[in-house]
């Protein structure tokens, strides 16, 4: 049987959120901390181009000490390359990972994660473009190979499912897809999740426990995410999910806990739309 861990809600409003003045690092809540070194494996989400978010993930990180860290921004080959060495000389290691070509946020935002356990193997569970335009044509199972069955991605989602998500797709990019290709962008989704459960599987095995994954708050959420496909595949690990939101905003799905910080100031992500 699954082992749970309490449900615990904590959020803070960006006047509470407690910062280390000299070093402006966040003090997680102690219950938030509690529950994430109770779990196997640890999701921190994010919003990505928040740097509060990331700064709440190195100190998630560094209290931590996890065994490996599993990063939904790095493909598996481009992990391998990542060292101690190579973290302290951030302008190679952004030539190195051709991170301006993958369409993140700077790499300086998620500079501190990597400096909060630079020894901790990593694991990258970037779907590759090739891959992922491959995936669109003839889907996402054709991805995973043989893998795509034991992932449930052969499977349908249940049609009111399906179709909740792909309102949710919708909204997310402002209304502008055209409706043909939601189902699409559903199953990319799908195959993300899958693709980081597999990375998470791997590094439990071979790194053992806490495996920490860096990732956005829609694969880490409770009811759709990857801890679905590990209540699945690893019903035994003890997974916590940290959700990361914006004052003034909230965020969909269901989470262990909920952490809030300011959001950046940022332009209309709907005017690229048109």
């Amino acid at each position: 049987m699954r082992r749970s861990i309490p449900l615990v809600v904590a959020v803070l409003c960006s006047a509470t959120l407690a910062l280390h003045a000299a070093a402006d690092e966040p003090a997680l809540p102690d219950e938030v901390l509690a529950g994430m070194e109770a779990a196997d494996v640890i999701l921190l989400g994010e919003v990505h181009d928040n740097p509060h978010h990331h700064k709440m993930q190195a100190a998630a990180v560094a209290a931590l000490s996890p065994r490996a860290v599993v990063w939904e921004m790095l493909t598996e080959e481009a992990a391998t390359r990542v060292n101690r060495k190579l973290i302290s000389e951030p302008k190679k290691m952004a030539k190195m990972l051709r991170w301006p070509e993958l369409g993140w946020p700077p790499l300086a935002l998620y500079l501190p994660i990597f400096e909060a356990s630079p020894d901790a193997p990593l694991y990258g569970a970037l779907v590759p473009r090739e891959a992922a335009r491959a995936a669109m044509k003839a889907g996402p199972a054709s991805a995973l190979g043989a893998d795509a069955a034991r992932f449930g991605l052969t499977i349908p989602l249940p049609p009111e499912e399906q179709a909740a998500r792909e309102a949710d797709q919708q909204s997310a990019h402002c209304n502008a897809l055209p409706p043909e290709i939601l189902p699409q962008i559903v199953q990319m989704q799908r195959l993300r999740d899958a693709v980081l459960t597999r990375a998470i599987l791997r590094a439990v095995e071979e790194q053992g426990t806490p495996v920490v994954v860096i990732t956005g708050n829609g694969h880490a959420r409770k009811d759709r995410g990857i801890p679905t496909f590990l209540a699945r595949m690893a019903p035994n690990l003890r997974v916590f999910a940290l959700g990361l939101s914006e004052t003034g905003a909230t965020i969909s799905g269901e989470f262990d806990a909920v952490l809030n910080a300011p959001a950046p100031e940022r332009e209309n992500p709907c005017a690229a739309f048109g």
